[in-house]
């Protein structure tokens, strides 16, 4: 526990929320596009993929922002409308957090490298033609073995990457030598699918989403790796505190708010200083596809959120085609 950590006997007698307890010894991030609930809360990042843009533009906080994209891209393609819209709900959550933004490459492109890489800077450049610079985006790629290709282009060309839809540790280990700056390890989508495959339930502690953050966790500490551990996909509070401690954590506003009025102490669990020496594995290509082809879970929930975010990214196109029509 560092200096700054709060203990959980000066904790309950400061009245602490268990949400400034993990601020405390944790990077806490929005997993949201609603501006009203990031203005509230104060994260110090904020995370989004296509459905969160989605919802965000379906809103009445963005009618106006709808309205006035459409009209500055009139005569562009639907794509390229949606790809500005997709910054301008960026852009806006960039006035709200000091630190970074992740915006997402289209999920159609989580195969192909080169495209990837190609969307990748066309989305920076909107960005920065609105003043916005690089270091305040990270570009959100699904880790695919392509995707992490592409990452690894982008890191070398000083474009910071969020590597997502990590449901194992072979990912996790591809990212980490692709030099990825941050990867999302899910946890809420890998205990649905072990609650489904198994009709068990699962407490903090045997929960197989948290425990597969922690292994990447403390595989990344046992090896000095920088690529920062951000968990993802949060089913209940009590999910969150058992990784409190991680690099960062992205959590949905509900569970936030729930984290803000709950004022029980809050234990620190994961440390650098307990990593327990993890061995580097290595990792070429024939090496990520065969682990991957050995997981059914991570096989079929990561083709599975690329379906999803596809879905919904087609629906935002359906839509400004018909305000077009």
């Amino acid at each position: 526990m560092d200096d700054t950590t709060l203990s959980p006997d000066r904790a309950a007698a400061t009245g602490a929320s268990r949400l400034d307890q993990l601020r405390d010894m944790t990077v806490v991030v929005a997993d949201t596009g609603d501006l009203a609930a990031v203005a509230k809360l104060k994260p110090i990042d904020c995370t989004t993929n296509p459905s969160i843009v989605l919802k965000a533009l379906q809103s009445d906080e963005f009618a106006g922002h709808f309205d006035r994209v459409m009209k500055d891209n009139a005569g562009k393609s639907a794509q390229e409308i949606a790809d500005a819209l997709t910054v301008e709900v960026g852009a806006e959550l960039v006035k709200l957090v000091p630190g970074r933004v992740s915006t997402e490459v289209d999920a159609r492109l989580s195969f192909d490298t080169a495209a990837s890489i190609e969307k990748a800077k066309a989305l920076i450049a909107a960005y920065d033609a609105r003043g916005i610079s690089r270091d305040r985006i990270l570009i959100k790629l699904a880790s695919t073995w392509e995707g992490i290709r592409a990452a690894e282009v982008l890191e070398r060309d000083g474009i910071k990457c969020n590597l997502t839809l990590i449901f194992s540790l072979a990912q996790a280990v591809a990212c980490a030598d692709a030099g990825a700056f941050l990867i999302s390890p899910f946890v809420g989508r890998i205990t649905d699918w072990y609650k489904k495959s198994t009709g068990q339930t699962y407490g903090p502690e045997e929960d197989p989403g948290v425990l597969s953050v922690r292994k990447i966790y403390d595989y990344y500490k046992s090896n000095g790796i920088e690529t920062v551990v951000m968990g993802a996909s949060f089913r209940t509070a009590d999910q969150i505190a058992a990784l409190a401690g991680c690099d960062r954590l992205t959590i949905a506003p509900a569970l936030l708010t729930e984290l803000a009025e709950d004022t029980r102490p809050l234990e620190r669990v994961l440390s650098s200083d307990s990593a327990t020496g993890l061995e580097r594995i290595p990792m070429g290509e024939t090496d990520f596809r065969w682990m991957m082809n050995e997981d059914a879970m991570a096989t079929e929930k990561l083709a599975e959120g690329i379906r999803g975010f596809h879905k919904d990214s087609e629906t935002l196109l359906s839509i400004i085609e018909k305000r077009l029509g």
